[in-house]
């Protein structure tokens, strides 16, 4: 399980991280959600500003957004009309048994404690309930992309994720992968408000932040293929990984 202090680093940051964190492309979310029933009852767990609450809910569904961070549900609920987010975590869900037509994670599955999380996750989904946590990842095989990544010290990447996320332990099938690319289109500043988000830079001292600032400006103004530009389009690939519950 990573760090707690930074996994509830966000919270100072919740309105920043709800403008500048991607969005989650509505092809994506259905592939998640294929089998289930529309309307479903759909637990979005770690849910945060309610970025996947919101697409989820524009496919139909019925969304009970789960945070513990209050300053994330503050702002859920600011940005998501007529959301209401229970405090609780994956190790802990404020819910029935088999309350859940599907249960889905956007960004948050690497914080869990999953030994704890993933029987609390089954006892929540009915039989055949759909498990799927959601990633935006930048796509570091364009080359300035990862160079961002560097300076950054985003840790996550496709590799990392694909390697980490092989099953949900004996209440579910085999995890299925679902592979799909897009784009946001960002100004400089936009990027490094986006950097700001991030748990190293909210957790880092003030000097260290300084210095990702700085190498972030320098990497926008002066990599060949970004200097000049008034915005950038920061590519990305969204991987699911779903699995049925047995």
């Amino acid at each position: 399980m990573a760090d707690h202090t930074q996994a509830l680093s966000f919270g100072a940051a919740a309105p920043d991280y709800d403008r500048f964190r991607p969005r989650y492309p509505r092809h994506a979310v259905r592939w998640a959600l294929d089998g289930v029933p529309v309307p479903a009852r759909v637990v979005d767990l770690g849910a945060g500003t309610g970025i996947l609450t919101r697409g989820v809910l524009a496919l139909g569904h019925q969304v009970t957004p789960v945070e513990p961070d209050p300053g994330m549900r503050a702002q859920l609920e600011a940005a998501t009309p007529g959301a209401t987010a229970l405090a609780g975590g994956a190790e802990s869900i404020p819910l029935p048994d088999g309350t859940a037509d599907a249960v889905v994670v956007g960004q948050a599955y690497h914080w869990f404690d999953r030994e704890r999380a993933h029987p609390e996750i089954a006892r929540v989904l009915r039989a055949g309930g759909t498990f799927a946590p959601i990633w935006n990842v930048r796509d570091d095989r364009v080359e300035w992309v990862g160079e961002l990544g560097r300076i950054a010290h985003l840790g996550d990447n496709t590799s990392n994720l694909t390697g980490s996320v092989t099953d949900f332990g004996p209440d579910f099938d085999a995890v299925e992968l679902g592979d799909f690319e897009h784009h946001t289109t960002l100004t400089p500043d936009e990027v490094v408000g986006m950097i700001r988000t991030r748990s190293y830079y909210l957790t880092a001292d003030p000097e260290r932040q300084a210095t990702v600032d700085r190498e972030v400006r320098g990497l926008l103004a002066e990599h060949p293929d970004l200097a000049g530009r008034e915005t950038v389009e920061l590519p990305y690939r969204t991987l699911v990984f779903r699995a049925r519950r047995r």
